[in-house]
């Protein structure tokens, strides 16, 4: 009588080893890249979300308070930024700000508060810039895609507010 052995021998199982060790080795650093790619993608879908919370809040500041939102400049948390005739002066939304600017951001997109930064650029009172960052890492941008998965370098680099703000400045003043 003949006697089968059923198993695997220790050169199949190396073998099969192997195979999943190189394609772990290439899938890995491709699924990173579209983890940040994804990241980068939430956010700009709040950038965006953001400017038209931004427009909606100077509709509300012009009809209902009586503001003036001529002119171009950014804002920040508790006030209209100061308005400038040059694109890329005024300051930051501050998430955690006091005030009507602050108030009317949150009635119009309430993850403003899940933000680390944030920023709405403004002409004539219509949003048509915005950035933000809802992770302390990745930015979103207002036009989209302004910010990539390549601006953000190998070793921990990253763009800092004052890049993605100028990113924004300088596509909205070619339109």
């Amino acid at each position: 009588m003949k006697t089968t052995k059923k198993g695997f021998t220790l050169i199949e199982l190396i073998v099969v080893i192997a195979i999943i060790g190189v394609l772990a080795a290439i899938l890995v650093p491709a699924m990173l890249g579209y983890v940040k790619k994804s990241k980068i993608s939430s956010a700009d879908s709040a950038s965006s979300s953001l400017a038209k919370a931004g427009s909606s809040m100077m509709m509300d500041l012009e009809n209902k308070d009586n503001q003036d939102i001529s002119g171009t400049y950014w804002i920040d948390g508790t006030s209209i930024g100061a308005k400038a005739a040059a694109f890329g002066q005024g300051c930051q939304i501050d998430a955690n700000g006091q005030g009507k600017v602050a108030d009317y951001v949150k009635n119009y997109f309430s993850d403003i508060s899940k933000c680390k930064h944030a920023g709405i650029y403004f002409v004539d009172g219509t949003a048509v810039g915005a950035y933000v960052n809802t992770d302390g890492t990745y930015y979103g941008t207002y036009p989209g895609g302004l910010i990539t998965a390549s601006d953000y370098k190998i070793g921990g680099t990253k763009p800092s507010n004052s890049d993605v703000r100028n990113k924004v400045t300088a596509k909205v003043s070619q339109t």
